[in-house]
Parts: structure tokens; sequence; C-alpha cells
């Protein structure tokens, strides 16, 4: 059986899957990297797909692991809901490691994690971790290539994040009312913060592949919108600025939309000319979206096609997801750093997707 180190902090591991390929590359690098005995007590594999009579199917667990994995039933409501369920199968260790199924820890994962759970003051709620991703040489990346390489920079990835148990129960864990990968880290650590404790970076390297994805990936992740929503609700309009998040261009997408909506109106009401004004105001918009996107990517005739299309697409649906959340969360209140764990309500809404979005 690993064991953890005698200098470091014991931890588990959490990781909320699909059952994709991909979880064996992720747990065949977990057990390299921790075969020097600088291991977890206990991973936990939460698999949101239960079978039909709830129970969790069969996963590929390398030999090294088995002795202290176990797999849990998820309920199919999103990867925070399955961290929460993955951090009270682990039980009362210092410390909580989430990885994403589809990432691959480094070579010296375990005795990096070990210094960076050893080093981290009292204070300190949770460890980052370095995140790589490589992207194809020899060519510009594409869109969604470039939508995943973003994940690098990201503040409070939890991708590859460790958490002191403490802190997690003093917040009462994740959010379940985000519903995607999406922005449910940064509830998280803006909390955590607002409580007093601090998010420090550590010094672990993890690779997040880029993994496949179809030309209408960029439209169904506009679903995120909506937990931007969510997180205005939650944290204030400056949450952006604190959390280090990108705006997007959602106010485009909201004048790009309207000039659509307006080309229709004047049309069936017969104000021919204003209808061609507004029509133009759309083409030029979405042609500025389209070049936008095309530009930084390898002008390959598939992304551009895809470019092209999509971009006719994703003004509208972000319009509409940012309508929906504002919708659905009308009636959530600011957080309170002085709620009590476990405060935060579920919503029943959506199944999730995808990881991030564009």
């Amino acid at each position: 059986m690993l064991q953890a180190s005698a200098t470091a902090p014991s931890y588990a591991i959490v990781v909320p899957t699909l059952g994709r390929p991909s979880l064996r590359a992720c747990l065949d690098a977990v057990a390299a990297a921790t075969a020097s005995g600088r291991g977890p007590v206990r991973i936990v594999l939460v698999h949101d797909r239960p079978g039909p009579d709830g129970t969790p199917p069969a996963l590929d667990v390398p030999p090294a692991l088995r002795p202290v994995t176990t797999v849990v039933a998820g309920r199919a409501r999103g990867p925070a809901a399955a961290r929460n369920t993955g951090m009270r199968a682990a039980g009362q260790v210092p410390w909580i490691v989430f990885l994403d199924d589809d990432v691959v820890p480094g070579p010296g994962w375990g005795e990096d994690l070990a210094r960076d759970l050893a080093s981290a003051s009292h204070d300190t709620a949770a460890v980052t971790a370095r995140i790589e991703v490589p992207l194809p040489p020899g060519r510009r990346p594409t869109d969604w290539e470039r939508n995943t390489a973003g994940l690098a920079t990201a503040r409070w990835i939890t991708a590859d994040m460790a958490f002191r148990r403490e802190a997690l129960d003093a917040a009462g864990g994740f959010d379940e009312r985000f519903r995607r990968a999406f922005r449910e880290d940064a509830d998280l650590a803006l909390r955590l913060i607002e409580g007093g404790w601090v998010m420090a970076p550590g010094s672990r390297r993890t690779t997040h592949p880029v993994r496949p994805a179809d030309r209408w990936i960029s439209v169904r992740l506009q679903a995120g919108n909506a937990d931007d929503v969510l997180m205005g609700r939650l944290h204030g309009h400056d949450w952006w600025g604190r959390a280090g998040a990108p705006r997007g261009r959602l106010p485009r997408h909201v004048a790009v939309t309207a000039a659509a909506a307006a080309a229709v109106g004047c049309a069936l009401t017969g104000a021919r000319r204003a209808a061609a004004w507004c029509a133009a105001g759309w083409v030029v918009g979405t042609a500025e979206f389209a070049a936008a996107r095309i530009a930084p990517g390898p002008r390959t005739r598939s992304e551009v096609f895809a470019m092209t299309v999509t971009s006719t697409a994703v003004p509208a649906v972000a319009v509409w997801h940012w309508l929906r959340g504002t919708v659905v969360h009308r009636r959530v209140r600011r957080a309170d750093p002085a709620d009590p764990p476990g405060s935060r309500p579920t919503a029943p809404e959506e199944v999730p997707r995808e990881q991030v979005r564009s």
C-alpha cells in the first residue's frame, strides 16, 4: 500500500470522472509519480454516470493503486457535486487533492506535492499546481486549442488543486449550483479568501492535454454565461477583477444579436431601410468576430469554415444563456462568509457539458 511522506501531511485524491479513457492515463501517471512512497492514503473515483441500478460501473485502475482506491457513484449533477461526494467519501484526511480525469501529473508530482503540503502555512486553504497545456508544434493552435491553453494561466483551476480539509469544511465545499466545470473553482476560492484563507501557488507540474472536440464546441460552451450571472449574484459585479477572469465578448454579442433582432423586426413592419442598416450591422459584427477567431489560428479550410459558421451562432446563444441565467438566478443573494457550512442550496437545472468556455 502506498504511504504518505513522514514529513508531509497525509492526503487523499478525489477524481470526478465520466469513465473517459483518459482516466487510465491519469491514474498511471499518479502511480508512477507516487511509487517512491509519497502517495495518497486514499483515492476516491466519483463515477458521475452511475449504472441503471445506481451503482458505479467498473473502472480501469492500475494494480499499484487498487489497495487504496474506492469507486463511488455520483449524482450526475456536475463536477462540483461530484467533488463534494468524493470529499465526503475520502474521510477525515488533512488534505484533499482534486484531479480532473484528463490530466497527467508529471514524473516528480508526488515529491513536489509533499513539499507543497509540508510548506503550507496554517492559513493556507489550497495549493495550486502549475498546469501545462501542450500545443501542436509546427502550426498555429486552433480556436479550441487556444481555449484549452487558457487553463495554463487560470488562477485557481481545480484540474489539480490541493485543499486543506478544514478550509473545505469551513466553506461548505463546492457550490452545486455550478453544474458545469466552469466558475465553481473561482467561486470557492473567492469564498475562502473572503473567509480569511490564503490560496498559495505550488511547485508540482501537471499536463492538461487538449481533448478532441467537434466544430460546435464553441457554441455549446456559451452555457457558461449563465454561470457568470450566478457569480455576479454571489460575489458582486467586481468579481471579474478579484478572480482574474477575462470579461469575454458578451457586450459585443449583445450588440450583434440586437442588430439581428432589429433587422427582423424592421423587416416585418415594412421599414426596409432601417432593416437594411440593422442587417449590415449584424454582418459587420459577425465578420469582425469571425476574423478575430481566424487570424491567430492555423487558417486551414476546415478551421476557417468552422469559425465562420459558429461565429454566426455564438452571439445569439451567448445572449440566450445570459438571459436564462438572469432568470434562473434572480433570487440568489450575495455570498456571506458568515453563512454556516452547507448553507448554499443546489439547483436542479441541467447536466454538465464541457470543461471550458470560449
